[in-house]
């Protein structure tokens, strides 16, 4: 044998690890082939570190697990305790409304009320698993819950409108929240901007909807779809470039910029349309001598600069995608 027994003794720990040079691998390897000891020792060598490795991944198994159950403990007494403070206000409502002889009337309001910061403090401490979720459903579960109280108590016929309106307005930080929660993204799968961008237009349409029916005129709906229509085509056609198309981001850029500039051109002629029938295109040309006349010219300054702009994304796309290709040919 070229090598002897105690230099690759040696050389077997840094051989396992795979941290010795490839010159002493191979004079690793060359020995091994014709020495069944020194296989034997490598093999035994192997399965130590293998029961080592396994025995240390078990106990920082239990040492987290250990640690978890002991955070979940801590965090389940901290939400307990803080729950009990909660408790303490709306015990002194109830007392004070049956004293008084008032009966159980604004101590729904406060128990309601009470839900909200419970929701955003104890519903956290509380939750093992998807906080963030469960914190926001809270959260928004609780709103509702209020203006509901409120609104029966007080006699009114306004929870729709107000309700409605509060979902649009919570949706548009938290719908990206739900979305992206463990739970939901794992049903829904590569749907995620579908979803989020229907549940932006169906909660819009429902605001808008219970604001007609609550304090809507003759035509208000007409009104309505008139001046609510361009900004849902805009996000809908947002969402068919960024997330329909294929093309890279620069050319997704030049294609936002230039539907942006379009839409922004052609937005009081489909309002118009809609609203009253008629229709108006931008006159071309450059004048603020009237109201009109500025805005037509506002109007073409938007579309040909959002044009220039998205033409030079487009090209500056195009150069990219060619060079991607041509490296991927000479490969």
């Amino acid at each position: 044998m070229k090598y002897n027994c105690d230099m690759i003794a040696d050389l077997l720990p840094l051989y396992i690890d795979d941290v010795c040079s490839p010159s002493s691998r191979q004079a690793v390897e060359e020995h091994l082939s014709e020495c069944q000891p020194c296989r034997k020792l490598c093999e035994d060598m192997r399965s130590c570190d293998s029961d080592i490795d396994r025995g240390i991944a078990e106990e920082r198994d239990k040492v987290l697990e250990k640690q978890a159950k002991f955070f979940k403990r801590r965090s389940a007494i901290a939400g307990s305790i803080i729950g009990a403070i909660f408790a303490i206000p709306i015990l002194i409502c109830l007392i004070v409304n049956l004293a008084t002889g008032a009966g159980l009337t604004w101590f729904f309001i406060v128990l309601t009320a009470m839900f909200i910061p419970a929701s955003l403090i104890v519903v956290p401490l509380m939750s093992a698993e998807n906080r963030l979720l469960r914190t926001v459903v809270s959260f928004t579960g609780s709103i509702i819950l209020l203006l509901a109280v409120c609104c029966i108590y007080s006699g009114g016929s306004w929870f729709f409108t107000a309700a409605s309106a509060v979902l649009f307005g919570l949706s548009i930080p938290f719908m990206p929240i739900v979305v992206n929660s463990r739970p939901v993204a794992k049903r829904i799968g590569k749907k995620k901007g579908l979803l989020l961008v229907g549940e932006y237009t169906l909660s819009f349409l429902l605001m808008m909807i219970c604001i007609g029916i609550r304090h809507g005129s003759d035509g208000f709906f007409r009104m309505a779809a008139a001046y609510s229509l361009p900004p849902l085509i805009f996000l809908w056609t947002m969402f068919m470039i960024i997330c329909l198309t294929k093309w890279n981001g620069l050319i997704k850029t030049a294609a936002c910029i230039l539907a942006g500039a379009l839409l922004f051109f052609f937005n009081d002629a489909i309002v118009l349309l809609i609203y009253n029938g008629t229709v108006h295109i931008p006159a071309p040309g450059f004048s603020f001598s009237t109201q009109e006349k500025a805005n037509d010219t506002l109007c073409w300054s938007v579309l040909i600069g959002g044009a220039v702009i998205a033409s030079f994304f487009a090209l500056a796309g195009t150069l990219v995608s060619g060079l991607k290709k041509n490296k991927k040919e000479n490969k």
